[in-house]
């Protein structure tokens, strides 16, 4: 790919890596974000992007094992080198780490589907295959190191056994001290509120420099103000030296179970590299995916041409920037495809043209570096090899270079390079010189690459480009749309026809003299005047059966949705009716079958109580009713 070296900081690409970065967990992601590169590799982009989809719905639905991810990269390399170890807070990283590694393996491959066949998420379960885990490292380095990560009283008998005799010397001193601190309190030799303090290792009583011969012992340390010197008492003197030695030991034996288990893990270091590289892929993926939460992006449909098919794009920095000043983007809807591969924008400063430029650049680059996008799910994002841009004022002091020079060096290294499946971004097409050459030379580079079949979003003001566009096939013009009423820039591009500067109506709004505006009129000419204000005419008109289109289709989807709404009433009323009928009919049989039922046993009765008048008077009383 071939641009200049401000390419990412002109569309904001750096501002866009610095945020993946701090997304990051740790250094692992942040060196992945630093290698991130643009890429034409239509299966590693498609990868890349589905990953990022697949860990939005993890970050959503799925308490992820996201806690502990620690680079212990540098410690794993220093001790490839014999009798060289890991200390204890390195050690501490490595097991919290590797135990994350195994905890996102074995939560990777055991999300299934609902059949519990196909992986939920296909893509990082792929990233997950053959990854190896270490769970015996884990394991002996929890025998090895307590919660905090200090090596326990248990990782070896002898560490128990020197740290048993520490606290019991300890005690002792801290006993006999007590004691001495008790009488020398009673002496008056110390104040009540004194305790104990350690100076060079050692326990020692604070005294007043007049009465250290009173306390005998030796002599350790003064404060700095002089008003206190703290004394060793002879009769914790070997003690101490005790405990200082069995702290040397103490020490001695750590470092030997260190050199132990560092000695286990050697052989292992490429593999335990390995899968440290996963965790780096992990981190960067999250990363990405937490930016795409962030900026509300989403997957697009990537297609492996060239082409832009974007509807309602946003430039995610920008949202973000006027989003604090309670503001909002005006989306983006651009095509590109082979009948129609170079845009050419016109309209007023200021009125959203590089911004547009900025917008397809960046989303473009984004995906093409594994990146969700702010855009509509219909939008439809090809794949060039190589983006050219040309955007702001380049010139150079030190390589003596004007404005129109520098756009013409990169002119040049665009005819040169770009070809049928480069995008290229031009700002201010052809400024810089006197505009009648600097037009006829815009039209002229135009000209050639349209003959190489090359894509790209271009701005200018010249009209000749503009009259160019439209004849010519492969080309098409679109307009920044301006509020005539309100005169006032919409930031929306429509394309289909050039836009006006409004050279004239800005002039008049800011209160240049009529006579003026009438003077500069007269020396362009009448005709420029009619066919620019003709423009604006369409463009209005345009705009006004556009917005009616969209009324139109607005009122047809309303309707549509009341019929369907009706249609669907309708349909229950009809089932409804049915299942009455059917119950209706139900209940009658049930009905007849009583009534049948109730007439054989009256019948029954009847017969039974013939010499009973009373009784059959009765029951055909209850018969009757």
């Amino acid at each position: 790919m071939i641009y200049p070296n401000t390419f990412e900081q002109k569309i904001s690409f750096d501002v866009v890596r610095n945020d993946l970065k701090e997304l990051c967990l740790c250094p692992l992601g942040q060196q992945r974000v630093d290698e991130m590169s643009f890429s034409s590799n239509y299966t590693n982009i498609k990868r890349q992007i589905r990953q990022t989809t697949e860990f939005i719905r993890i970050l959503k639905e799925e308490e992820f094992p996201d806690q502990n991810f620690y680079d212990v990269r540098p410690s794993l390399k220093r001790i490839r080198i014999e009798n060289t170890f890991l200390e204890e807070k390195e050690l501490f990283d490595l097991q919290r780490s590797l135990d994350t590694i195994c905890k996102i393996v074995t939560f990777l491959n055991k999300s299934t589907d609902e059949e519990g066949e196909v992986p939920c998420y296909i893509q990082l379960n792929a990233l997950a295959q053959d990854v190896a885990t270490f769970p015996h490292l884990v394991k002996r380095i929890d025998q090895i190191l307590d919660k905090f990560g200090k090596v326990k009283d248990t990782a070896s008998p002898t560490l128990m056994m020197i740290r048993r005799e520490l606290a019991s010397t300890a005690g002792s001193i801290s006993r006999t001290l007590a004691s001495i601190m008790k009488t020398a309190k009673g002496d008056g030799l110390i104040d009540k509120d004194i305790a104990p303090t350690m100076r060079d290792g050692r326990l020692v009583i604070p005294v007043a420099p007049a009465l250290k011969r009173k306390i005998r012992g030796i002599v350790h340390d003064e404060s700095d103000s002089g008003r206190t010197v703290y004394i060793e008492p002879a009769e914790v003197v070997e003690a101490n030296n005790k405990i200082r030695e069995l702290e040397s030991a103490e020490r001695h034996e750590i470092k030997r179970i260190l050199i132990e288990f560092t000695a286990t893990v050697r052989p292992e270091i490429h593999e335990i590299m390995n899968s440290y590289e996963f965790l780096a892929d992990i981190d960067f993926i999250r990363a990405k995916a937490k930016f795409a939460i962030n900026t509300d992006s989403i997957e697009p449909s990537i297609v492996d041409k060239q082409m832009l098919d974007w509807c309602m794009a946003v430039h995610p920095i920008l949202q973000r920037s006027l989003k604090k000043h309670g503001r909002k983007v005006v989306p983006l809807d651009i095509l590109l495809n082979h009948k129609q591969r170079i845009l050419l924008i016109s309209g007023p400063n200021a009125g959203g043209k590089s911004v547009c430029l900025k917008t397809v650049g960046l989303l473009q680059y984004m995906v093409q570096c594994g990146m969700l996008v702010p855009m509509a799910e219909s939008s439809k994002v090809g794949i060039f090899k190589s983006i050219f841009i040309d955007i702001g004022d380049e010139q150079s002091l030190e390589n003596d270079l004007s404005t129109y020079s520098s756009h013409l060096l990169n002119m040049k290294n665009m005819m040169k390079s770009a070809d049928g499946a480069s995008l290229i971004l031009i700002d201010e097409f052809g400024t810089g010189t006197e505009p009648q050459i600097g037009g006829a030379m815009a039209q002229a580079v135009l000209k050639r690459f349209v003959k190489h079949h090359v894509y790209g979003v271009i701005n200018t003001h010249y009209q000749n480009l503009k009259h160019y566009a439209q004849e010519t096939d492969g080309m098409v013009n679109g307009a920044m749309l301006y509020d005539r009423q309100q005169m006032a820039p919409l930031f929306q591009l429509q394309i289909g026809n050039p836009g006006s500067s409004f050279a004239v109506e800005i002039a008049r709004k800011i209160g240049i003299p009529e006579d003026i505006i009438n003077d500069a009129s007269e020396m362009v000419g009448q005709e420029y005047i009619s066919s620019d204000k003709y423009l604006q005419d369409i463009v209005r008109d345009k705009r006004y059966w556009e917005n009616k289109r969209q009324a139109i289709h607005q009122h047809e989807k309303q309707m549509e949705q009341t019929i369907e709404r009706y249609e669907a009433e309708i349909k229950k009323l009809h089932d409804e009716r049915k299942l009455i009928i059917e119950k209706a009919k139900t209940d009658a049989e049930e009905l007849l079958k009583a009534s049948n039922a109730r007439i054989e046993q009256t019948i029954r009765e009847i017969k039974e109580a013939q010499a009973e008048k009373e009784r059959t008077r009765s029951i055909r009383q209850v018969f009757n009713e």
